[in-house]
This record gives structure tokens, sequence and C-alpha cells, in this order.
């Protein structure tokens, strides 16, 4: 398996989840949008979509989007129990996380990314992050992890979103709960492992 990955992005989330599976794979860094990969690929020729994550499989496929890709490193190794069993409520808890955190967390994040966004709409991006932190720190009263109290890939996209609040000035302190569940993860040995293969710490 190929991952293609740029440094801090949702991809982070991916080669978290890859990390905990212990099953080997590459990992290629891609320099921006519609720009050349670390190595020699047009990454344009791996996905028009040409932003990361992207999983290339044994069979040459290509497998993008988070929301897809998470679930399916989690059943590459079930013993793990990344990605709950098919059939199950957890699985179920575990795609209806994976939707929320996609579309109410990460696209409220887009504004501080994009070029040509003005101060109100950062500040109305910033009201609405604080509404869903609001909600998931209330999710998590009196529970570590966020799918039957147990580290799914779930956590490894929540813990890569709330990362991002370093880069937009974001306090997460004024969440204790949620502070408290990203110091947790942020010591797993394969977020560490991660973090450092992409250069976010020594």
């Amino acid at each position: 398996m190929k991952l293609y990955y740029t440094p801090g992005a949702c991809s982070l989330a991916s080669h978290i989840a890859l990390y905990e599976t212990g099953l080997s794979f590459e990992a290629v860094q891609v320099e921006g949008r519609e720009s050349k990969t670390a190595g020699t690929e047009n990454y344009a020729d791996v996905t028009s979509k040409g932003y990361v994550p992207a999983l290339r499989l044994d069979d040459g496929s290509v497998l993008t989007e988070s929301t897809a890709i998470l679930p399916y490193i989690g059943d590459l190794k079930p013993s793990h129990q990344l990605s709950p069993v098919a059939g199950t409520m957890a699985r179920y808890r575990m795609h209806e996380w994976l939707g929320y955190i996609n579309s109410e967390l990460h696209k409220n994040f887009g504004p501080f990314f994009s070029p040509g966004v003005t101060e109100e709409q950062k500040s109305t991006a910033k009201v609405n992050l604080g509404r869903r932190f609001d909600f998931i720190q209330h999710q998590l009263t009196g529970i570590k992890y966020l799918v039957d109290d147990k580290f799914t890939v779930a956590d490894c996209y929540l813990f890569t979103v709330l990362g991002w609040c370093n880069y937009i000035q974001v306090d997460l302190g004024q969440w204790p709960g949620l502070k408290a569940y990203y110091s947790l993860i942020v010591t797993r040995p394969t977020v560490q492992a991660a973090m450092k293969a992409e250069g976010l710490i020594k």
C-alpha cells in the first residue's frame, strides 16, 4: 500500500491508522495541490481530485476520501478493532462520527486555509467550530474515546482535526474535555510515529 499525504493535513488520520495496524506501507509526501509528489509521480495522475489523502492499494487501484479510507484501513486488521465489526451498532456509530467530523468540523476549518477569505467569514467559522466543540465535549463526558470507549479510526480523524486549532489561534483549553482527549491521544506511540514521520514533531 502507498499513502499519499501532506504533513498535518487530514491525511494524518490515515497515517496514524496505518501505524495502528502494524502493516507495511509506503508514505509519499504530496508537495501541494496540483503538484508532483516527493517522488517522481504527478499527483494528478494518482487522483484528479488533487487533494490528500489517497491510498494506492496492492492491486493498483486508488481509494480517496478519509471517510472511506479510514474504515478500509481499520478492516485490514479486525483484531485491532480500529473499525467495529460490520452490522453492529458500534460500526454505525463510527460512521456517524466520521460523517460528523468530516462535514461539521473539517469543513468549518476550511476558511482558515483558503485564500481570499474575509475576517468576518473566519469569525463565523470560529463560532461554528465552538458549537461543534461544545457538542463533542459533551459526548465525551465520562469516556475516553468516541465509539464504545475504544480507540477507533474516528479518533484518528478527530485528533487530527483538533490539532488544527494550533494553526488558527483557537485555544483548545476553552474545552477542557477536548484538551484532555487530545492530550491522551497524542501520547499513543502510533500517533507519535506518524507525527514524526510527517515532520510535525521531533
